[in-house]
């Protein structure tokens, strides 16, 4: 096979389930980890040359992939490396968001505390735009530079105006064909007290343990409307407990389905389906999804 000898340490035919924090999803027909950012680079350019659709998975939550798996070239984006200079961090894409978040606190740089606790990568929290309701807090506020690899191969930095941030979307999710990705971010916070972010930063993860659901789950399902918060929305329409097959919307959050142990993808759609015209019935209100999916 050519991309096995274009692309070193290339797999096939790999479980996606065990990538993501659903533990749902079939197999993926080619499946490639990046280490590095030039690695993301030249697995994008790969998939190009040889015509293969591709895409990026970083540490798995907001995502539910289909039971059929994805037809083409998995990227999982280890890419990790970040560093401190004065207020900014830049970091790959793929480094651990509340890695850099413990990093910044030790650093006495503040702004990231409250997202505290988010799971994924920062280049996932940067795509769709990660907040924490309770203060009004969104990654977005903080990037000051993104550098992203268009599909042609050209490499650019791209500022706060050309990513539009606003509440749990950016401009990324807006361009349907030819999106680029991100390769690196870069951070601008501000000094403060190391023992004052700290003890904020306690008091999220406090608040996080107590909302979110135990068991596997891919965090939020939908975003909240302006209204009232989805959860709110689907507790009123008596849905909360709900189950089909190994999946079952949580009695703990309304807003999260959680995966009993053998869930699958077509049982988690066909509760997202019922949970929009419910909610549409009743409350006249059209839910979105926050998760993206895959292999649909």
């Amino acid at each position: 096979m050519e991309l096995k000898k274009s692309l070193s340490g290339i797999k096939k035919n790999i479980l996606l389930k065990n990538y993501t924090t659903f533990k749902i999803g079939g197999r993926a027909k080619y499946f490639f980890v990046a280490k590095t950012k030039k690695d993301l680079i030249k697995a994008v350019m790969m998939a190009k040359k040889f015509k293969l659709p591709f895409f990026i998975l970083g540490s798995g939550s907001n995502i539910l992939i289909s039971d059929k798996g994805f037809n083409g070239l998995l990227i999982k984006n280890e890419a990790r490396n970040f560093k401190i200079k004065g207020k900014r961090i830049i970091a790959e894409s793929g480094a651990i968001l509340d890695k850099i978040i413990k990093a910044a606190i030790n650093n006495g740089l503040s702004g990231l505390e409250k997202g505290s606790g988010i799971p994924g990568t920062l280049g996932g929290a940067v795509y769709g735009n990660a907040g924490w309701p309770r203060g009004g807090w969104a990654i977005g506020d903080l990037v000051e530079k993104v550098e992203i690899l268009w599909p042609n191969g050209k490499i650019e930095k791209v500022g706060s105006k050309w990513l539009s941030f606003n509440y749990r979307n950016s401009h990324f999710k807006k361009i349907k064909i030819n999106k680029p990705i991100i390769l690196e971010v870069i951070l601008k916070l501000k000094k403060g007290k190391k023992e004052n972010l700290e003890k904020e930063r306690c008091e999220v993860l406090e608040t996080r343990i107590k909302k979110i659901p135990a068991g596997f789950s891919a965090g939020s399902i939908f975003k909240n409307p302006h209204q009232k918060p989805a959860g709110f929305l689907i507790e009123k329409c008596g849905l909360k407990g709900k189950k089909f097959g190994s999946v079952k919307i949580s009695d703990k959050h309304a807003n999260f389905i959680v995966n009993l142990g053998d869930g699958k993808a077509r049982d988690v759609k066909k509760m997202i389906d019922l949970i929009k015209k419910k909610v549409k019935n009743r409350f006249k209100t059209d839910l979105e999804e926050e998760i993206q999916f895959l292999g649909f």
